[in-house]
């Protein structure tokens, strides 16, 4: 089904700020709690939009649903397991009620005060329940930064960089929704100079700024996503904050890979973007030579102009814009990601994600991790209450944000922000 709204002259008659995240052209997916019920919701400026009582009342009896019933569940996995004529028609029908030119909601003031909930009454859940999770590494920056600090900068990249869209299955459980604090993980570390590991607090926290994908059903096991097909298979996108305690992932990661220092946790934002309204910042990504297999070969414009800031803002303090940085740099887009994550015959289903790993840009001030931006501890980060950072301190708190900006058009994905706490003893 096609996004028959992605056009510029949409306005809505919904009192919304003038540069928000969440205008008519967005209409994004979540899920809320209020007044002890939990429903499914899209977004409008500063309000929710209540999908559940919107199903109740009709709006979505003619749409491929079954039934306005799913919206009352506590995750959106029901939802996306229908599929993108299912998503897309919910999309179309919300901006076609919210639009300016549309009058049914707007004349009735009992709808209006039962669909459109004020954001700040209300409590923002985990959108989906996610099932399996996979980390790539995807940016070419990052990974020739990485490569340059702890490798031979002649040889940053691994041979297999180049050729297959790195990645790992991470820990779906610990991920967590914007707003969760997150303690400062424990574990085994290696200290400069020993011969012998120590037990204790991580010194060396850190974020790591990407974004992520879900998925709905895609395949069966044993069959393949072809890389055409991917975005048919694709939901939307969240922020992703994939924590990272890089004392503890340097000791433990030979042979298998990062473990305890990357499963305590990661942090989404709570509002799932759709690829529908994300079609309008579609961009070139950068050339990928060698050529790569058959079947990660695209047409088209595959990556996404999202412009990306991370900020710390320490205790009782102001908060410090520490990187600003776009998607659009990823070396391998989500379509070559799905492919690769299938080719194998590896069966994916609806409420997985997949984080693009950390988004780095060419220059000192878009890298996507404390690690590159004060470069292992030797390049301190000022903040702007005189103190300085080489990694993340107890009670900082990380603020990353995410919008989209083309002709006068914005969307965006709001924040995912944690503050971290001290280790439990």
């Amino acid at each position: 089904m096609e996004n028959i709204f992605n056009t510029n002259g949409l306005t809505t008659w919904v009192d919304i700020p003038e540069n928000t995240d969440f205008s008519i052209h967005n209409i994004p997916f979540g899920v809320f709690t209020f007044n002890g019920e939990t429903h499914c919701s899209s977004r409008i400026g500063d309000f929710v939009i209540d999908l559940a009582l919107m199903g109740e009342d009709g709006w979505f009896d003619d749409l491929p649903l079954g039934t306005g019933a799913i919206f009352h569940k506590s995750t959106l996995n029901h939802f996306i397991e229908l599929g993108n004529q299912a998503w897309t028609s919910v999309r179309n029908r919300l901006i076609e009620l919210f639009q300016s030119a549309n009058h049914e909601v707007r004349d009735n003031e009992v709808m209006v005060q039962k669909y459109l909930i004020p954001i700040q009454e209300v409590k923002m859940e985990m959108p989906v329940q996610v099932g399996d999770y996979t980390d790539f590494y995807s940016s070419i920056e990052h990974a020739t930064n990485v490569g340059t600090m702890f490798r031979d900068p002649d040889n940053a990249l691994f041979p297999n960089w180049r050729h297959i869209p790195v990645g790992y299955h991470g820990r779906a459980s610990s991920i967590v929704v914007s707003g969760t604090n997150i303690h400062r993980p424990t574990g085994q570390t290696m200290p400069k100079g020993s011969d012998v590991p120590v037990f204790g607090p991580s010194r060396l926290f850190d974020f790591e700024l990407e974004m992520a994908f879900i998925t709905g059903n895609a395949n069966n096991l044993g069959d393949r996503v072809n890389i055409d097909d991917a975005e048919n298979h694709i939901f939307g996108m969240v922020i992703f904050n994939d924590l990272s305690a890089r004392d503890i992932q340097k000791w433990e990661y030979v042979p298998l890979g990062p473990f305890l220092a990357k499963n305590f946790a990661s942090v989404i934002s709570p509002w799932v973007v759709t690829l529908d309204a994300l079609k309008t910042y579609r961009v070139a990504g950068p050339e990928q030579n060698p050529p790569v297999f058959p079947y990660l070969q695209f047409e088209g414009d595959k990556n996404i102009d999202i412009k990306l800031q991370v900020a710390i803002q320490p205790e009782n303090a102001e908060e410090t814009v520490v990187s600003n940085s776009n998607y659009k740099y990823m070396y391998w887009n989500m379509n070559q990601q799905l492919a690769h994550q299938t080719v194998n015959g590896c069966n994916v289903r609806a409420g997985d994600m997949y984080g693009s790993g950390t988004i780095s840009g060419p220059t000192a001030d878009s890298y996507g991790s404390m690690l590159e931006l004060s470069w292992q501890g030797t390049k301190p980060v000022k903040m702007n209450d005189g103190s300085e950072r080489k990694f993340i301190q107890d009670n900082d708190t990380i603020i990353m944000r995410a919008h989209c900006e083309k002709d006068g058009r914005r969307i965006g994905f709001g924040e995912s922000v944690c503050k971290v706490l001290p280790a439990k003893s």
